[in-house]
C-alpha cells in the first residue's frame, strides 16, 4: 500500500469522524445536516479512491467519479447556508418580518449547479465515462463549481455589516482556496498524473475549520482558529527541530533507544514555556487588537489590587479601558444598598467614558431582563440577535418578545456587551458596560473572557471597599460611644444638682414668684436627663437575657401601654398570625423597639391616619438576611400612612444623632437597630411618596416552626379597634 493509499484511507477516517461529532452535538439544523453529507461525501471520495488502488475494480473508479460529480453540488448549497445573516437579524431586533429577499430564496448559483450535476451523473453512467474528453469536462466541473461556491461566499461575506463576519469568511474563503487548489492537483490522478496527497490533508483541514465554525450560531472567530493554528504549527517546528538535534548529534532511533528518552525529556521540560513565549509573540505580532485588550486588562488588574475606594476603582477602569484603544464607550453602575427595597435592587451610574449611556439609574423592573441574564453570564448584544433570530425561525412568539426586550434593555444602557459585577456568591453588586461603535461585534469570545475577568476584579474592590467602609464607620462609633459615656457622666452630675436645688425652690411654697422659671428648669433638666440617658443606652448597651418570647403577647402588652397616649384620630388595626412560633429577644427591648416604631409613625402622620400592626412567620429566608434567620424568621411590620420618607433622609435612617426632629436625639432607631441585630434579626424599611412607611422588624424564629412557609394573620383579641 502506497502513500497516496494510505493517506486516502486515513484522511477517509477523519472525514468520517469530523461529520459524526457535528450530528452529535446535539439538535441539527440544515447548516449541520449539509455540513455532514458533505463531510461524508469527501470521507466516501477518498474511500473509493484508496480501494480503487487497493483493489482495480473499475466499479469503484465509477463511483468515485459519481462522488466527485456530487460534492460541489453539497459544497455549493453549505456555502450559501453559512453566509452570515446580518441584514435578518436586523430585521428581528427591530420586531419587523424581514422580506422574501432578506429571509432568502434558492440562489442562481444552486439551480445551475443542479442542472450541470445532473448532466455531469450521466455523463459518468454512461458507457462513455472512462473517455478522456469525460474526465476532463468533469475535472473542470469540480474545480469551476466548488471555485464559484467559494466566490458567492466571498461575495455576500464582503457585504456583511460585521467586520469580524467579515475577517472569518474571508479566512474560510482562503482556506477553501488552498483545499480546493491542492484538492484538484490530487484530482488529476484521474487523468493519469501521480503528485503527493497535499490537497487531502489541506481538505482535512478546511473541514475542521468549518466544523468549529458550527459549534455555535455565529462562524469560528478568526482569532481562535489562526492563533491555535499558528501557535499549533511553531510549537511543531520546535518540537522536531529538538528531534532533530538528537538524531543529528547522537543517531538513528533505530539503534539508539536513549536517543529518544533524552529528546521526550527535553520536549516535556521545554514545552510549556515554549508554548507561552510563541503563544505571547504570535498575539504580539499577528493579533495586535487583542493583545493590546489583553494587556490593559492584566495591567487594570494591576493596579485595582490595591484599591479600596470605588471612585479610584472607577477612574483607574475608565481610563485604562479607553487608552486599550477597544472601546469607544464605557460605564460603571454599582448597587446603590442603602436605597435599595428589601428583595430588590437600584444601581446607580457611577462613571462613563465616550457616549455610553444617558441612564443614571437602574431599577430591578426596568432592568429585570438585564441583570437576570447577568447572573447566568456576560450579555452581547451579537448573541441577544441570534437567539432572537433563531427564536423567530422556530416561530417561539413569547422567547423572541423577551429577546426582543432584552434587546432593547441592553440598548438603553449604551451596551455591545455588559458583565456582572458579582460576589463569590453570585450578589449583584454592579454592572460593567462597554461597546465598540465602530463596529457591531467587536469582541471574540476570547475578548469577553477576559472582560469577566475584570469584572471579577471590581467585585474584589467593590467587596473589599464596603468591608472598609465598616470598619471605619465601627472605629468611628466606638470613639464617639467613649466619648459620649464619659460626657453624659460628667453632664449627668450637674444635672443632678441643678434638679435638686430646683425641686428645694419649687418646696418653698405656692406664693413664690419663681414657680414658673422652676418649672421650665425642671422640665428641661428632665428632657437633658433623657438625652443622656439615651446616649449612655446607645454607648453602653446593657446586659441582657435573649430568650424565646411569644411575641404576639408583647405586641399586645406594647399597644395596651401606648394605647391611652395617643388621640384617637389615628385609627390602629392589629393583626396577629394565628400558630405563631416564638422569637428569641429580650422583651423589654422589644417592647422598646416597638414603642419608638409606633411612636415615630403618628408623628409622621401628625396624629391623623391609619396604623397597622401585623405579625406573619416567614420560613423562606431572603438573600440579603443574616446567617441566623436561614431557619425561619418572625415579622413584625407597623405600616404608617404617613408622608413617607425622602431618599436622603432613607440612607441616614439609622445612623446616630441623625434626626428631623426639632427635640429628636437621633439615637431612637439607632438603639432599635442594634437591639434587633444583637438578637439576630434585622429592621428593613420600605417607603413610598404619599403612600407611607412600612418598618419590618425581622427576628429569628425559635422552638416548633409551622408547616406553611407563611402564617396568616388573624385579628388580635382585645386589640384597639381605634386609638394606640
Amino acid at each position: 500500500m502506497d502513500l497516496r493509499t494510505r493517506t486516502a484511507l486515513f484522511c477517509a477516517a477523519l472525514a468520517f469522524a469530523i461529520a459524526a461529532s457535528v450530528l452529535l452535538r446535539g439538535r441539527v439544523r440544515q447548516v449541520q445536516a449539509l455540513f455532514a453529507g458533505f463531510a461524508a461525501t469527501v470521507a466516501l471520495w477518498y474511500l473509493t479512491q484508496a480501494l480503487f488502488a487497493f483493489y482495480g475494480f473499475s466499479s469503484w473508479e465509477r463511483a468515485t467519479a459519481l462522488l466527485a460529480v456530487l460534492m460541489p453540488q453539497l459544497a455549493v448549497r453549505l456555502f450559501t447556508a453559512i453566509v452570515p445573516r446580518d441584514a435578518a437579524l436586523l430585521f428581528a431586533t427591530a420586531g419587523e418580518a424581514p422580506p422574501p429577499t432578506v429571509r432568502g430564496r434558492a440562489p442562481r448559483l444552486v439551480r445551475i449547479s443542479s442542472i450541470l450535476g445532473l448532466a455531469m451523473a450521466a455523463l459518468v453512467l454512461s458507457p462513455y465515462q472512462k473517455h478522456d474528453a469525460v474526465r476532463v469536462t468533469l475535472f473542470v466541473y469540480v474545480g469551476a463549481l466548488t471555485s464559484a461556491g467559494l466566490w458567492a461566499l466571498s461575495t455576500t461575506g464582503r457585504g456583511s455589516q460585521s467586520r469580524a463576519a467579515r475577517a472569518r469568511v474571508r479566512f474560510l474563503v482562503v482556506i477553501g482556496a488552498f483545499a480546493t487548489a491542492f484538492s484538484l492537483a490530487d484530482f488529476l490522478w484521474f487523468v493519469g498524473a501521480r503528485l503527493p496527497p497535499i490537497g487531502a490533508v489541506l481538505s482535512i483541514v478546511f473541514l475542521f475549520v468549518l466544523s468549529q465554525s458550527l459549534q455555535s450560531t455565529r462562524l469560528l472567530d478568526l482569532y481562535d482558529l489562526a492563533g491555535r493554528l499558528l501557535v499549533a504549527t511553531a510549537l511543531a517546528f520546535f518540537i522536531a527541530a529538538i528531534f532533530w538535534i538528537f538524531v543529528t548529534l547522537v543517531g538513528r532511533f533505530n539503534t539508539m533507544y536513549l536517543n529518544a528518552v533524552l529528546a521526550s525529556i527535553a520536549v516535556l521540560v521545554l514545552f510549556n514555556p515554549l508554548q507561552a513565549m510563541v503563544e505571547e509573540k504570535t498575539h504580539q505580532i499577528f493579533f495586535r487588537e487583542r493583545f493590546d485588550l489583553e494587556s490593559a486588562v492584566v495591567d487594570l488588574r494591576r493596579r485595582l489590587a490595591h484599591v479600596l475606594e470605588t471612585r479610584e476603582m472607577t477612574e483607574i477602569v475608565m481610563s485604562g479601558l479607553e487608552s486599550s484603544r477597544r472601546v469607544t464607550s464605557a460605564a460603571i453602575f454599582l448597587r446603590d444598598v442603602a436605597a435599595s427595597e428589601p428583595g430588590g435592587a437600584a444601581f446607580v451610574l457611577e462613571d462613563k467614558i465616550g457616549d455610553a449611556t444617558k441612564v443614571v439609574r437602574i431599577e430591578e423592573a426596568g432592568g429585570r431582563l438585564v441583570l437576570e441574564r447577568l447572573l447566568r453570564g456576560a450579555v452581547v448584544a451579537e448573541e441577544v440577535e441570534r437567539e432572537l433570530s433563531d427564536a423567530l425561525d422556530l416561530g417561539d412568539a413569547h422567547t423572541a418578545a423577551q429577546l426582543r426586550e432584552l434587546h432593547a434593555q441592553l440598548g438603553e444602557l449604551g451596551g455591545g456587551a455588559a458583565f456582572a459585577i458579582k460576589t463569590e456568591d453570585g450578589e449583584p453588586m454592579g454592572l460593567l458596560v462597554v461597546k465598540d461603535d465602530r463596529v457591531r461585534d467587536a469582541f471574540s469570545p476570547e475578548e469577553i473572557s477576559l472582560l469577566e475577568t475584570l469584572a471579577g476584579q471590581l467585585a474584589t474592590v467593590v467587596e473589599n471597599s464596603l468591608a472598609y467602609m465598616r470598619i471605619k464607620e465601627r472605629d468611628r462609633l466606638a470613639a464617639l460611644g467613649a466619648m459620649a459615656a464619659g460626657l453624659a457622666h460628667e453632664v449627668k452630675n450637674p444635672l443632678g444638682a441643678i434638679k435638686g436645688a430646683a425641686q428645694l425652690l419649687a418646696e418653698a411654697g405656692p406664693e413664690s414668684t419663681d414657680d414658673e422659671f422652676i418649672g421650665i428648669i425642671l422640665e428641661e433638666v428632665d428632657r437633658l436627663d433623657r438625652v443622656v440617658s439615651s446616649i449612655l443606652d446607645y454607648a453602653r448597651p446593657r446586659a441582657t437575657e435573649v430568650e424565646p418570647i411569644d411575641v404576639n403577647a408583647a405586641v399586645r402588652r406594647t399597644m395596651q401601654i401606648l394605647a391611652p397616649a395617643h388621640e384617637d384620630q389615628v385609627d390602629v388595626t392589629v393583626e396577629l398570625a394565628g400558630d405563631l412560633p416564638q422569637a428569641r429577644i429580650d422583651p423589654e427591648q422589644l417592647r422598646q423597639v416597638l414603642m419608638n416604631l409606633v411612636t415615630n409613625a403618628v408623628q409622621a402622620m401628625g396624629g391623623r391616619g391609619r396604623l397597622s400592626i401585623a405579625t406573619t412567620f416567614r420560613r423562606t429566608a431572603r438573600a440579603t438576611w443574616p446567617v441566623s434567620l436561614a431557619n425561619g424568621a418572625v415579622e413584625i411590620r407597623v405600616v404608617d400612612t404617613g408622608p413617607g420618607i425622602s431618599t436622603k433622609v432613607l440612607k441616614n435612617l439609622f445612623v446616630p444623632f441623625f434626626t428631623t426632629k426639632a427635640t429628636g436625639t437621633g439615637l431612637g432607631l439607632a438603639i432599635s437597630q442594634r437591639i434587633v441585630q444583637n438578637a439576630g434579626g434585622t429592621i428593613e424599611v420600605q417607603t413610598t411618596a404619599g403612600v407611607g412607611t412600612t418598618f419590618t422588624i425581622v427576628l429569628p424564629a425559635s422552638g416548633p416552626l409551622p408547616t406553611t412557609s407563611r402564617t396568616q394573620p388573624q385579628a388580635a383579641e382585645g386589640a384597639p379597634a381605634s386609638g394606640v
